[in-house]
């Protein structure tokens, strides 16, 4: 029996629920003895994202653009470094230790290095995402197109396919799945390095307020400021999962 598809509304509903829930504990959490500093109410973060919305917007605009830039540039190495490893597995070879050493190495440790080299501007943010976005796209993209079914590739062939026309019409709509699950796990790690940059060395973003907030105690601003990094990162993974859904309709899981 075909399993039924969930409508975009009862995942909304399911969202939304969550949210309430965690919301609720939250809420209650409050009314025991946490001091304030340490853990502000729901109204107080509210009260903090509506005085300071000017402030955070500016803020949200500057990490937004830096988490978007490293995507971008991170899926389009991951995709060509995935390409090229398969059309080559000499390239792959010496590629993929590579790859896997940039993962092995924390990305704290990195970060003080990419300011110091690219500077206190965005390029250095930019750069700490794409490091943490290429991998998951990389390593997913490569292993579907890896194990694409042989009988596909034979049956191209005998057809008299060429080694593009197989890439294009085979390899890649096997592999687009694949590559949409790491698109997915991209866009949820998305903002990991723009933040981290921004610890290290920054004058603007949601990071750069988070630290600059928590050195003064202002509790309730770090609060508001991380509330609109995670709702950065959920509308960024809907979106991502929707144009997915969309664009790969015959992926197991877009039924």
């Amino acid at each position: 029996m075909k399993p039924q598809t969930e409508s975009g509304l009862s995942r909304l509903r399911r969202g939304l629920t969550v949210f309430a829930g965690l919301l609720l504990l939250w809420w209650l959490l409050t009314l025991g003895s946490i001091p304030a500093f340490l853990l502000p109410s729901p109204a107080a973060v509210a009260q903090a994202l509506w005085h300071g919305r000017d402030y955070l917007a500016w803020h949200t605009l500057v990490t937004a653009s830096e988490i978007l830039s490293g995507l971008a540039l991170g899926v389009l190495l991951g995709a060509a470094l995935a390409l090229g490893m398969i059309f080559s597995p000499r390239l792959q070879r010496w590629l993929m230790p590579l790859v896997l050493t940039s993962q092995a190495i924390p990305v704290f440790a990195l970060a003080p290095l990419l300011v110091l080299w690219f500077g206190f501007g965005m390029s250095a943010k930019v750069a700490m995402a794409v490091l943490v976005i290429f991998f998951p796209v990389v390593s997913a993209f490569f292993d579907g197109l890896r194990r694409v079914n042989d009988d596909y590739l034979d049956l191209a062939r005998t057809l008299g396919a060429s080694r593009w026309a197989l890439l294009r019409h085979v390899r890649l709509m096997a592999a687009l799945p694949a590559f949409g699950s790491g698109l997915r796990m991209a866009a949820a790690v998305a903002p990991i390095g723009a933040i981290i940059g921004e610890w290290v060395g920054s004058a603007e973003g949601l990071g750069y307020l988070m630290l600059n907030a928590n050195a003064r105690m202002q509790t309730d601003l770090c609060f508001a400021a991380l509330f609109i990094l995670v709702l950065m990162t959920v509308l960024l993974w809907v979106a991502v999962d929707a144009l997915l859904r969309r664009l790969i309709v015959w992926a197991p899981e877009n039924h």
